[in-house]
């Protein structure tokens, strides 16, 4: 099974959160495809301590890295047209990793699940 990892759980893994830390030991013990994107690591990468900026580096290191191409980038920008013209709001960074995850057929893991769920993308979340 492959998985996008969502900023939600690198970072709620880094500041030591037990259900992040254990469904993420669980996936690498299942022998999941792991995988992150651009704009996680963006997001992952733009606070924080020293130190969790080290531990969030850590944790990305063994990932497999995907970057947002350009019909994704189209398809995101339309998911947010649409949700924007429905009278709703999508954000930027959510648009963007879901459209990357359904390019790949991936599962989003995320503590986020509503704002996946709006791009009908697969969602593998945790308390």
């Amino acid at each position: 099974m492959r998985y996008l990892l969502d900023t939600t759980l690198i970072v709620d893994h880094a500041h030591g959160y037990e259900p992040a830390m254990e469904l993420l030991h669980r996936l690498y013990e299942d022998g999941a495809e792991l995988f992150t994107c651009d704009v996680v690591v963006c997001e992952a990468l733009s606070g924080g301590s020293d130190e969790h900026l080290r531990i969030v580096s850590r944790l990305l290191e063994p990932l497999d890295f995907v970057a947002t191409d350009p019909a994704a980038v189209r398809r995101a920008g339309q998911a947010r047209l649409g949700r924007h013209r429905s009278g709703g709001k999508l954000g930027l960074g959510d648009a963007l990793i879901a459209a990357v995850a359904a390019d790949m057929g991936a599962t989003v893991v995320t503590r986020n699940r509503p704002d996946f769920e709006r791009h009908g993308a697969s969602v593998l979340t945790y308390p």
